[in-house]
């Protein structure tokens, strides 16, 4: 089930579409329908045609008859049940009267419907759903029952249940449930294709977890091939004989994809076990399981990712390579804890797309992409990427591997684990248990004739050394250190022991990272930035304040945030001739932090400051993910 929330929407901006009426939200961010003023006259029980949609929307003044006659010319008759009338005029692409004649939307129609019938009209959010107060109605509710009538609880408290429809003249169910609940019913309008969707989420899901609970669990076998497959989407309609755990996880996966989680977090506790995603860098509560059923479904996991599911005593890591139904295959790290109440279980999730993206894509500036080419493109040496975890540090080196890579030459990896497997690479997985480490994997890799090797990390002393005698022979090394600046990754490796002489004459540059959230495009607003606070940001860097700065709003497209995705934030430090001799055991970060400002590093809050003017995130945003300032 979408484990979330709903949320009611405003009319997008100009819209020639009748509005809603104006409501006042209640506690659980739905309209409050005892405020609507609209009174309209009763109409006989009956489903929505398309018809009737067509007319009302021509004597509303909407769209013109040639129009309509225009678009269906041609077409089969479509009012045969097999689709809501609301999709079948949306699929016609009809343009509206009022310029600049915009498509009229599946969401502009059921904008426009809630407003005719005088009802509220709410735009799903699933992030934001009580699931656990919703979850107690539908064993009073049938799935049967709940499709016929196209109805769908959204919010339930003691007094009160309200219910999402796309069909507002059929309204014989309210009296009966309101019988059975015994507690007012009260309705609101929603896109039909959502109500249908959460009907079977919550139905299925629920169905699963109820399975579970009773003990239907069958052993899964386990897997034989390094790289599992799993098919997603294969259900279709609801299934008694489905297993209930693989059908919990394949909705688990599919449910994060679609909310563009970077994290899946799968936490057990005493009674009910938590799961979490993580979105833009932001947790959400999405659903609760019943211990027992967590474990199994962190069994179930790990079985796809080829980890001992017998052993729960100690951390574990795995894999994970999914295809989801509209075909697009996405790779999933995974990682186990043992905690008090059970195994921890985070999945990383890894699109695709993201190595597909150019440096300009992940935030870098035009100077700092011209810095990073120049490191990159020298023929032997070590670059190093630093950060903490999840500030981007994995997406960048494979966007950088798959620049570098070609036919002419030979790009090896180390990694552990490999966390998305690329065709143009050659990638090898450190394994503990059989002694190959990170150190003897590079060792390896340079009996392989390479031109490129990249490191997953440099955790030690013996893996810094091999990486240092990779660069010495001839080779382009890079890889990644857990700092939290450019400068303490140089006394980060003389801390470890590597000898200043060999470093000076190895090490090309280091490049920090964090991730940011950017504004919504959507929604973003213009706002105010106080000039002290702007310059306690850049000094002593003469930029000059903006003219103009962006803040956030909040609308459908973002979950009423006002944010959308991330963009990196970089700070560059190439080792110049006049830098070389200050790296030098005695040398502390901080000294080596000016000294290479001095010679035109950019600090992180300056590639801050350059995303502020650019409109795309907020002085608030990139204060949570930088050090203190005067701090440096």
């Amino acid at each position: 089930m979408a484990g979330g929330g709903l949320r009611q929407t405003g009319n997008p901006v100009n819209s020639p579409i009748i509005a809603a009426p104006v409501t006042r939200p209640n506690a659980a961010g739905l309209a409050d329908t005892r405020s609507s003023p609209v009174s309209r006259p009763r109409r006989p029980e009956h489903k929505l045609t398309v018809k009737e949609v067509l007319d009302e929307l021509v004597a509303d003044g909407l769209v013109e008859r040639a129009e309509i006659d225009r678009a269906s010319a041609g077409s089969r008759p479509a009012d045969r049940g097999e689709l809501h009338p609301l999709v079948v005029v949306a699929n016609k692409q009809l343009h509206l009267l009022e310029p600049p004649h915009p498509v009229l939307s599946l969401e502009r129609l059921t904008e426009w419907l809630a407003g005719k019938v005088g009802l509220p009209y709410l735009r799903i959010d699933p992030l934001k759903l009580d699931i656990a107060a919703v979850e107690r109605l539908l064993p009073f509710i049938s799935y049967e029952y709940a499709a016929r009538y196209q109805i769908l609880p959204v919010s339930a408290d003691d007094r009160r249940v309200v219910f999402a429809t796309a069909e507002p003249y059929l309204t014989g169910w309210q009296e009966v449930l309101q019988q059975t609940l015994r507690r007012e019913i009260e309705r609101v309008i929603a896109n039909p294709l959502d109500v249908n969707r959460y009907q079977l989420e919550f139905y299925g899901v629920s169905r699963s977890v109820r399975g579970a609970q009773k003990g239907a669990l069958e052993p899964i076998s386990g897997i034989l091939n390094f790289e599992q497959l799993l098919e997603l989407g294969r259900r279709g309609e609801l299934s008694a004989d489905e297993r209930p755990i693989v059908q919990i996880v394949d909705w688990l996966l599919q449910y994060a994809f679609a909310q563009r989680a970077s994290d899946i977090h799968l936490e057990p506790r005493r009674e009910q076990g938590q799961i979490r995603f993580r979105i833009d860098g932001v947790l959400h509560s999405i659903y609760q399981l019943p211990s027992a059923v967590m474990s199994a479904v962190t069994s179930r996991i790990k079985i796809l990712g080829r980890m001992d599911v017998a052993e729960k005593r100690r951390p574990q890591d795995g894999r994970i390579k999914t295809r989801t139904p509209a075909g697009r295959e996405i790779e999933m790290r995974l990682s186990t804890m043992p905690t008090a109440f059970g195994e921890k279980c985070v999945l990383r999730i890894f699109d695709p797309d993201t190595v597909t993206k150019n440096f300009g894509q992940l935030g870098f500036a035009p100077a700092e992409e011209a810095t990073w080419r120049g490191m990159i493109a020298r023929p032997h040496g070590i670059v190093l990427v630093t950060g903490p975890t999840g500030s981007g540090k994995t997406t960048t080196l494979y966007t950088t591997l798959k620049h570098l890579a070609n036919s002419e030459v030979n790009v090896c990896t180390v990694e552990d684990p490999i966390e998305m497997v690329v065709p143009e690479l050659n990638q090898m997985q450190v394994q503990p248990a059989i002694d190959l480490s990170f150190a003897q994997g590079i060792r390896t890799l340079l009996r392989q004739d390479p031109d490129i090797i990249m490191v997953g990390e440099i955790r030690d002393l013996e893996a810094a050394q091999m990486a240092v005698q990779a660069a010495l022979t001839g080779h382009l090394v890079l890889s990644t250190l857990h700092t939290n600046d450019a400068a303490s990754a140089v006394t980060r490796l003389l801390n470890l022991g590597i000898p200043h002489f060999l470093l000076q004459n190895v090490l090309i540059g280091v490049m920090a990272q964090r991730l940011v959230r950017t504004l919504c495009p959507h929604c973003k607003v213009e706002g105010q930035l106080e000039p002290t606070l702007w310059d306690a940001l850049i000094q002593p860097w003469p930029l000059p304040k903006p003219a103009a700065v962006r803040a956030p709003q909040g609308c459908p497209e973002c979950r009423n945030t006002g944010f959308l995705g991330r963009v990196g934030l970089y700070e560059l430090l190439t080792v110049t001739p006049e830098l070389r001799r200050w790296l030098r055991p005695e040398v502390d970060a901080a000294e080596l932090r000016r000294r290479a400002c001095e010679q035109g590093m950019r600090p992180l809050r300056i590639s801050a400051a350059l995303q502020i003017a650019s409109g795309l995130t907020t002085f608030e945003e990139i204060v949570q993910v930088l050090p203190p300032l005067g701090e440096e």
